[in-house]
């Protein structure tokens, strides 16, 4: 879905004599060679993709922020990992689903009276083996890896929520009951796969004359929660898909 953010895995760890090359329909748009490492600062890089690409310099892998539908293609990933003898091309297919602003203000901003219960949809299928994690500014919240689920095992989660988070292992939806003004903020889903990842924000508003906590210590027991700013030798072809509501 348009506004999601996107990683392409390469699957390995760099070190100094490796080189990656990353290109969009042709057109390189990040590499890393040795010490040097840039993203979208050639004069051919589409111009759409400027402070919107970010390279992880540990792995290679590259993130798209807020995408867009015209992010859609193929990219392709070269790299040459000296220590193992590699040199290898995978490409991944990215689609991005256009929805209107109604539609994605519907399924990411949720506004509900204290008391109430409000439910966060991944508005996606989950395979059998995704790992999902919830995360509410930035604590891990809730987490699904295979058959194994998690809820609230961070101890300022435990203090915050109170058993109040419900956590369908089906969906991957979560479910916060008896909502509290101090629930507000920003809470972010990310659902890894093998090749990629993607991170999807939603936005809750609990209507009670309350604040958001982002002081160092809120009454509801929330301590130090600070929001923060938020392969094989050949060719390899990956369909990513940026998440239609289903597919």
């Amino acid at each position: 879905m348009e506004g999601d953010s996107v990683t392409l895995h390469t699957g390995v760890k760099t070190n100094q004599e490796d080189r990656i090359k990353w290109y969009f329909n042709g057109t390189r748009i990040a590499h890393i060679i040795g010490d040097l490492s840039d993203a979208c600062t050639d004069d051919q890089c589409p111009e759409r993709f400027r402070d919107r690409l970010k390279l992880d310099h540990q792995t290679g892998s590259l993130t798209i922020t807020n995408t867009r539908t015209t992010d859609s293609g193929e990219y392709l990933l070269e790299m040459v990992i000296i220590r193992d003898s590699l040199t290898s091309q995978n490409i991944f297919s990215v689609s991005v689903n256009g929805v209107s602003a109604a539609e994605r203000d519907e399924m990411k901003r949720k506004s509900v009276k204290e008391g109430e219960s409000v439910t966060l949809d991944p508005g996606v299928t989950k395979n059998t083996n995704d790992s999902l994690t919830w995360y509410y500014n930035d604590i891990v919240i809730a987490e699904i890896t295979g058959d194994q689920s998690k809820i609230c095992e961070d101890v300022r989660c435990k203090k915050g929520f109170r058993d109040r988070l419900k956590l369908d292992h089906q969906t991957g939806s979560v479910t916060i009951t008896d909502t509290r003004s101090k629930d507000s903020g920003d809470y972010k889903l990310k659902v890894s796969r093998i090749t990629y990842s993607i991170i999807r924000s939603f936005s809750v508003s609990v209507a009670g004359g309350g604040t958001q906590c982002t002081s160092i210590r809120c009454d509801n027991g929330f301590e130090d929660f600070i929001p923060v700013p938020s392969t094989s030798k050949g060719t390899i072809g990956k369909h990513v898909e940026v998440f239609p509501d289903r597919y």
